[in-house]
């Protein structure tokens, strides 16, 4: 056996399930096809992030790469828009709502503040570093596929340079990302035919971050812009202190039937908030535009005999609350628990990672039926963060915590709420709500 795990891609999920492996004294190995650095969206962590950064003895080279320092999250709509008045007793919505991390102590998690980071220098650092803790690493190397016949020692397969390689491993950890390698080869994927959004992202130079900002240490939260289109927003995350990234994602059917190029249809949607526009238009454009889409699918099985899949490899469902990161990283973080175990017992079939598994669905199906309510209505959504009854248990969604119970209190209640709008068309939300209600997912969550 040339090595106990062989994990295919070095981004977060399979750097973090790496650095905890070769912490804990396993001989594992990590197949990158990139050469990093390499840019890569999604530049906001939420706070269960920091919990894996201490666990494997990153967080002290991350607090002094000087990335800016995230303290909360902040949603806003036109100033000019309604102000809603609700029907249901205690809520209410508002044009600007925001919240801070340090409201609710989080286990784990020793400060008020994650991060937001420059993926391509962020995703370098977290592959030295598994490598530094003895993993080794193979960067610019692509793997053909995995041979699971025989799974009790599963081969990989890559080519290096003119030359086929075989490597024989005990375990396979695919963390390849939205290319899902094992989740192609197995047949295992399914793709979200409602759920459906697109991006288009890019950075600017000199951005007034104070524009849309309203109270103390604002301008380096993440913000979460709505526009008056259907489910359509832009995020705004700082990268530094010139830099912010800006990203407008849309239903990719609301793309198709513009008929325009990329840009026109990206400043189109931003002319809808005006003073978003113009301090961007009074900004330098430093990046291309580039464009994400197809992002939302699940996997039938992410563990079987000699395997499992972490990370977006797993699943991916939209990048609203920042969770894609986390979710990699604490996904790392389980399936190395249920690793180490399987090792000491040398058995690696698919029972030994059911902890894995368990908790994986339960926390991405929390997510999945998060932004599903959040999409259907968002004028909910920031009802519910005004709300003192709700603001708590909010904020745990959206600082990562939603492993550990089956469906939280407060989604049930917004759920709730959703179903009594959508039955009253009477109702002064109904004609708010969204379109984005699929239940496609619900035998594979």
């Amino acid at each position: 056996m040339d090595f106990d795990v062989g994990i295919i891609g070095g981004g977060p999920a399979g750097s973090a399930t790496a650095s905890y492996l070769a912490r804990a004294g396993l001989k594992c190995v990590v197949f990158e096809r990139e050469l990093f650095p390499r840019p890569h969206v999604g530049e906001s962590l939420v706070p269960a992030a920091t919990r894996v950064f201490k666990e494997i003895g990153f967080l002290d080279t991350l607090e002094n790469a000087g990335f800016p320092k995230k303290y909360g999250a902040a949603w806003t709509s036109a100033d000019r828009a309604p102000v809603y008045a609700m029907q249901f007793e205690g809520l209410a919505a508002d044009c600007h709502v925001d919240i801070r991390f340090e409201e609710r102590e989080q286990a784990g998690v020793d400060r008020n503040y994650t991060f937001h980071v420059d993926r391509a220098k962020f995703d370098l650092m977290l592959l030295q570093h598994a490598h530094q803790l003895g993993a080794e690493v193979y960067e610019g190397v692509r793997v053909r596929g995995v041979d699971l016949s025989d799974p009790t020692q599963p081969t990989v397969h890559f080519k290096l340079g003119q030359q086929d390689i075989r490597t024989r491993v005990r375990m396979v950890i695919d963390a390849s990302g939205r290319h899902t390698l094992l989740g192609n080869q197995l047949k295992l994927k399914v793709l979200d035919p409602v759920f459906n959004q697109y991006a288009l992202h890019t950075w600017f130079e000199g951005y007034d971050r104070d524009r849309l900002a309203h109270g103390r240490g604002q301008p380096e939260y993440i913000f979460i812009h709505f526009l008056p289109l259907t489910n359509t927003w832009v995020w705004q995350i700082p990268i530094s202190e010139s830099v912010t990234s800006i990203g407008v994602v849309t239903q990719k059917s609301n793309f198709a039937k513009s008929r325009l190029d990329r840009e026109q249809f990206f400043w189109e949607c931003l002319q809808s908030r005006p003073e978003l526009y113009e301090g961007l238009r009074a900004a330098r454009q430093v990046m291309p535009l580039k464009e994400e889409g197809d992002y939302s699918y699940a996997m039938r099985e992410i563990c079987g005999d000699g395997f499992a899949l972490v990370g977006d490899a797993a699943r991916f469902v939209d990048p609203i609350f920042s969770s894609g990161v986390s979710i990699a990283l604490n996904s790392g973080r389980l399936i190395s628990h249920d690793i180490l175990a399987a090792a000491e017992r040398g058995d690696f079939r698919r029972d030994s990672f059911r902890t894995f598994e368990t908790l994986m669905r339960r926390g991405t199906r929390n997510w999945y039926n998060f932004i599903n309510l959040y999409y259907r209505l968002n004028v909910l959504f920031t009802a519910f963060v005004q709300d003192p009854r709700h603001r708590i248990d909010v904020l745990k969604l959206l600082q990562g915590d939603m492993y550990d119970e089956d469906e939280p209190a407060v989604l049930t209640e917004m759920r709730r709420i959703v179903t009594e709008v959508e039955r009253n068309d009477q109702h002064i939300w109904h004609k708010y709500l969204g379109s984005l209600t699929s239940s496609a997912f619900s035998s594979v969550l």
